[in-house]
């Protein structure tokens, strides 16, 4: 199967919240998390979304797997069959074949693994009610090994997830969605806890499934060196927006976009991008969305908003100021 052939597409996704919840909702009031997003994902591909705290990475990631309903747009995935299929018209029944297919793996392991359970009940316990109707024998053989392929050993399996330390929960958490054979697993800001040598040995970890596995991946990450390791495409993402998309071999001396240069000159210690407080979106976007930030904004980044064009090959750029010059 050819590596670029399509597995998942999302067209003009847009996803608002209200801006209190419960007795405090504000229907007049909304956060736009998400701003009409578009980006596929081949097959055998790693798709990085980057952006800072509050830019709606995570949003996004949630809407991809059905935790949030999408306000407008699409997300379409392309079966083996060669069907598409529009998640949004998906029934209970088929939500939940579907949810085996994308797993999300969750940042924090500390709280997203029972810590009552041992690890085989904690890996095992979604195939229990899966749609494959395992065996018992089965669901143990599966549970082997896969606390084998994320480098661990079988008697792993009967300890408790505070007995490990940080990087090994995170192991256990990818051992969890590797279980249901899926096709794509969502990584949200997985490696951002851990120490930087613990950080590279779970990313190779991860090289390593993606080829033993013929696994895609949405790696959603602040940091742009580890998208750049990592990925082979990356989106920059700032206040629901993508601002900016390219190859991640060559992102790093094409950077056009005037965000995507203050993360990369953040991550290399020139600047610091946190000195500036990101704006909640509390309203529809009619410029840029970066303008506020930008030292080279004028009227037209405040007034109109720049399409996402094609620049080069596979990279796209949202901004005026790269348009006229």
């Amino acid at each position: 199967m050819s590596s670029s052939e399509k597995l998942i597409e999302v067209k003009d996704l847009c996803k608002s919240f209200d801006l209190f919840s419960g007795a405090f909702a504000r229907k007049d009031k909304n956060v736009f998390a998400v701003n009409t997003v578009t980006f596929s994902i081949n097959r055998g591909e790693t798709y990085g979304i980057v952006g800072e705290s509050g830019c709606g990475k995570t949003t996004t990631a949630r809407m991809l797997i059905k935790m949030y309903k999408a306000t407008s747009g699409s997300i379409l995935y392309y079966n083996n069959d060669g069907t598409v299929t529009d998640i949004s018209r998906l029934n209970k029944k088929q939500t939940k074949i579907y949810q085996e297919t994308v797993k999300y793996i969750f940042q924090d392991p500390a709280k997203s693994l029972n810590p009552r359970m041992n690890v085989l009940t904690v890996i095992t316990d979604g195939l229990k009610y899966s749609s494959k109707k395992l065996s018992k024998e089965q669901i143990l053989q599966r549970a082997k090994k896969a606390i084998v392929d994320v480098g661990l050993r079988e008697e792993d399996l009967y300890k408790r997830p505070a007995e490990f330390s940080g990087g090994q929960r995170q192991r256990i958490s990818i051992a969890r969605g590797l279980v249901l054979d899926p096709e794509l697993l969502i990584c949200d800001e997985i490696v951002s806890a851990l120490d930087v040598s613990i950080q590279a040995q779970v990313l190779n970890l991860l090289s390593d499934l993606k080829k033993n596995h013929n696994l895609s991946f949405l790696f959603i990450t602040h940091d742009l060196r580890v998208a750049c390791f990592f990925c082979d495409k990356i989106g920059v993402m700032y206040r629901g927006v993508l601002v900016e998309e390219g190859p991640a071999a060559t992102l790093y001396k094409d950077a056009r976009h005037p965000y995507t240069k203050l993360l990369f000159e953040a991550a290399s210690g020139m600047k610091s991008s946190k000195s500036i407080e990101v704006k909640t979106t509390l309203e529809k976007e009619n410029g840029c969305p970066f303008a506020h930030r930008c030292p080279k904004a004028f009227d037209k980044c405040f007034e109109a908003s720049p399409s996402l064009d094609e620049r080069s090959k596979g990279h796209k750029v949202r901004c005026w100021f790269d348009q006229d010059n």
